[in-house]
């Protein structure tokens, strides 16, 4: 996922993406912890992505504030 799709949702979409993003994280982690996980750099970008949302979310939080 790349910033300039996360640029184009609005908040709810955002909430909604966030949301769904950390129960893959969840599950991902539970993969893990039993020796399951195929594709262990699919954690980082899933990490990544989690942090562009919520970047783009306090973006659009600090616009609204001013």
């Amino acid at each position: 996922m790349k910033m300039s799709d996360i640029k184009d949702l609005t908040m709810t979409e955002l909430l909604a993406k966030n949301r769904d993003l950390r129960q893959e994280l969840f599950n991902l982690k539970l993969q893990k912890a039993s020796s399951q996980l195929e594709k262990p750099a699919h954690l980082r970008n899933l990490r990544r992505n989690i942090a562009r949302v919520e970047t783009q979310m306090s973006t659009i939080r600090n616009k609204a504030a001013k």
